[in-house]
Order: structure tokens, then C-alpha cells, then sequence
């Protein structure tokens, strides 16, 4: 009996000691209130925090809470919150207009999602000092990194100082993939000139922003310490916190860009509305074991499609039999989010092109949206117009993307 106490004992330490390991990766933020170097920046400061329930460090602790609590310690005063798409709590869905409120300290929280997507003059008033702290996804069209680029243009016309403090891209730092952006389709979901799949951290982002689009912000990144450029968000040791009820798990944002663009037309069911959001492809006119297995056949690199049945709960098809694939990434290093998401669109308009055509024509009215969140319309000409989709779309912005890598060298911090 004793030994099996004993056992239990053991058992119970080590996985305590396995709960309680530190994580690879400090944030930006934990290093903003432990570096004197970073920390005399707050110092004597009126600050504005734009954040969210996803700043969150390796101790589960949210950065609005840190802020408060070390505010008389590092002689500073939280005058705001900004809260962005989503609101302060994440709980508002998607395009959902969020109206200003007060926390229980009595900080006045501005929304960035209702009736100004833009900081005003009037929020900013008595701000010396905005701070940035939200987790992005890694993709150019979720708006948080908008919420950001809006924020330092105003901040930059009021003179206000902006730190970034930089958190880890949940897909990694090395793939660069998808279209770009022309200016003719700059919008909330699409702002700056960066690949779809960019391999950027917000810092990075915010760096590249300044100076290519000469904002004139007194910007100061934070960088983290230990993140790799390789790594997954698994990798971090860090708690992933559903950055909106559509991105639940640290591995959704691999798979945002690969369906989020065709899911934009509505042409097919993408898991939104079901317990896998970006996930699937499935409509009622899909044949399941046809479809997975010409995918298949194209042995795209990391990827795997596995034939799936299943009834949405809500959204495109709610309460259908749907068939389809539930796309399954066997290797992070070698997928390609845009690339795989061409090919899905290749394979649907070859397989069912009646079908594929009538849903195409039912979403006309989406073109517009659909156009600035790929940042281009040469996709959606290419969907009316092509037979064979796969080699046109990936040609497409190449020569682009080629001549942003150089570019995007000078904004990457080194010690990643």
C-alpha cells in the first residue's frame, strides 16, 4: 500500500511540475513591465491600452490586469481601454457593432468597432502613451491588425507614442503566402500591402506600416523572448485564448486562410456553423469520396483530405446533409494555406461546374467584400472566368510577392 502511495505521490508532483512549466516564449508585454530599459518608457505616463481578452502572458494573466497592478509601482495612470473588433471580452460576433462602456475600475472602454473604427481626437485627449497588446491569427484580413494601423495614424497626428508589444504569429514567421494587396481594395479587412499569409509578427507589422506608408508614429516594439520564427503556437507554451468564436484552437489560424476566402462567396459550408470552423468544405451537391480523393491525388505538400459527413447547426446549409472533406495538416513546415485553398477551388469548379457556377452567380452581391479581403479582383475574375484554376491562381502575384521578400527583410526582428 505504501509503495502505491508512494506512486501516486510521484505521479502527482511530476505532472504538477509538467502543468506548471515554463512557457519557451515571454511576451512583449511581461518584458514592457520587468525591463527597466522598457519600463521607464511608462513612467510619469497617461496611458491608453488597446487590448483585448486575448493578451494574455505564460501565467494566465491578462495585460489589463498587469497594467493596473503594477501602475502606482511604475509611477503611470490607465486614462483608456480600446477594445476592437469582438470587444474587450471576445465575446461579440463577427461584424457585430460594439458600443462604449466603463470597467468595474471605472476606465472608460472606447470601442473600435462601432461607431468609429478609429481612435478620435476625443478618446485620445490627456493619452501621452498607447499601448498595443492583442494576439493576431497571421492572416492580413483579420481586423485586428486594422484596429492597430488605425490607431498609430491618429496617434501619429496627435503626437501620442505607440508601443507594439509583440506576441507570436500562431502560423509561424516563415510562410508567405496568398495575393496582395492593391490599393484599389485597401479597406478594415484589408489594409496594408503584405502578403495574405505574411510571416510577420504585429510588431513586425507595425515597423513594416511606419515606414513603408510613412505614418510618422514614434513607434516602440517590444519583442518577445524566445520565439522562433518556426514555431507553431503549440511550440510557444502559451495558452491559446479563441481570438473570436470562429478561431477556438491555436491551430485554426493555419486554417482561416485556407478556407476563409472562398468561404468569404458563401459558394460552400466551411465549418462555420458546426463544431470544425474553418476545417471543412462541404455542400449537399459534394460527393465526399470523389472529392477527397481527386484532392488527394494532387499530393499537395502537408495536407491530407479526409471524406466527412455532417449536418451544420446553423449558417450556409444549416440543417443539410453536407459531403465533403475535413482538411487534415500532417506537416506545418511544408503547408501552404493560399496555395491549398486554390486548389480546393480548382478541384470543386472541375468536378460540379454546373453547380459550381449557379453558387458563384447566387453570390454576386458578396463581390464586393470578397475583393477586398483577397486585395484583388483578379480571383474572383479567374473563378467566372477559367476552366482550369489551380496553375492561374497560383501564378497569380508571384513577381509581387518576390519583390516584398527583400522589403519585408528589413522589418523582421533579428533575435527571432
Amino acid at each position: 500500500m505504501k509503495y502505491l502511495a508512494f506512486f501516486l505521490l510521484c505521479l502527482f508532483s511530476f505532472n504538477t511540475a509538467q502543468a506548471e512549466k515554463k512557457p519557451a516564449v515571454t511576451v512583449g508585454f511581461d518584458l514592457l513591465l520587468t525591463n527597466p530599459n522598457y519600463s521607464a518608457l511608462l513612467k510619469g505616463k497617461k496611458i491608453g491600452l488597446i487590448t483585448n481578452h486575448t493578451a494574455i502572458n505564460g501565467q494566465r494573466q491578462l495585460s489589463v490586469d498587469l497594467l493596473k497592478s503594477h501602475a502606482k509601482e511604475k509611477g503611470y495612470t490607465i486614462i483608456a481601454l480600446f477594445a476592437p473588433e469582438h470587444g474587450l471580452y471576445g465575446s461579440a460576433h463577427a461584424s457585430e457593432n460594439i458600443s462604449d462602456d466603463t470597467d468595474p475600475d471605472g476606465i472608460p472602454i472606447y470601442s473600435l468597432h462601432g461607431k468609429t473604427r478609429r481612435p478620435t481626437t476625443e478618446m485620445l485627449k490627456n493619452i501621452d502613451l498607447l499601448i498595443f497588446d492583442i494576439q493576431d491569427i497571421g492572416s492580413r484580413s483579420y481586423t485586428y491588425i486594422s484596429t492597430l494601423f488605425y490607431a498609430m495614424e491618429e496617434a501619429a497626428k496627435q503626437k501620442i507614442p505607440v508601443i507594439v508589444t509583440d506576441r507570436p504569429n500562431p502560423i509561424n514567421g516563415v510562410i508567405v503566402d496568398g495575393p496582395m494587396m492593391e490599393d484599389k481594395w485597401r479597406s478594415f479587412v484589408g489594409y496594408i500591402n503584405v502578403p495574405y499569409c505574411h510571416g510577420m509578427t504585429v510588431g513586425e507589422l507595425a515597423a513594416f506600416f511606419n515606414a513603408e506608408y510613412k505614418v510618422g508614429t514614434k513607434l516602440t516594439v517590444i519583442p518577445m523572448e524566445g520565439w522562433k520564427r518556426s514555431m507553431s503556437f503549440d511550440d510557444t507554451g502559451l495558452i491559446w485564448i479563441p481570438t473570436s468564436p470562429n478561431i477556438p484552437e491555436a491551430t485554426t489560424p493555419y486554417y482561416y486562410p485556407t478556407t476563409g476566402i472562398i468561404g468569404e462567396l458563401q459558394l460552400v459550408n466551411i465549418g462555420i456553423g458546426y463544431t470544425l470552423p474553418f476545417k471543412l468544405i462541404g455542400t449537399p451537391w459534394i460527393n465526399a469520396q470523389e472529392f477527397a480523393k481527386s484532392l488527394n491525388a494532387q499530393k499537395f505538400p502537408g495536407v491530407f483530405f479526409q471524406p466527412f459527413y455532417y449536418k451544420p447547426f446553423h449558417g450556409k446549409y444549416a440543417n443539410e446533409n453536407c459531403e465533403g472533406v475535413n482538411i487534415i495538416i500532417t506537416d506545418t513546415t511544408l503547408y501552404q494555406p493560399i496555395q491549398t485553398q486554390y486548389l480546393i477551388m480548382g478541384i470543386l469548379k472541375s468536378l460540379y461546374p454546373t453547380k459550381f457556377k449557379e453558387a458563384l452567380e447566387k453570390s454576386k452581391d458578396r463581390k464586393q467584400m470578397f475583393c477586398q479581403v483577397t486585395g484583388t479582383e483578379e480571383i474572383y475574375k479567374i473563378l467566372r472566368e477559367k476552366k482550369y484554376l489551380v496553375w492561374e491562381l497560383k501564378d497569380l502575384h508571384q513577381k509581387e510577392r518576390q519583390a516584398f521578400l527583400p522589403v519585408r527583410q528589413k522589418y523582421l526582428i533579428q533575435t527571432y
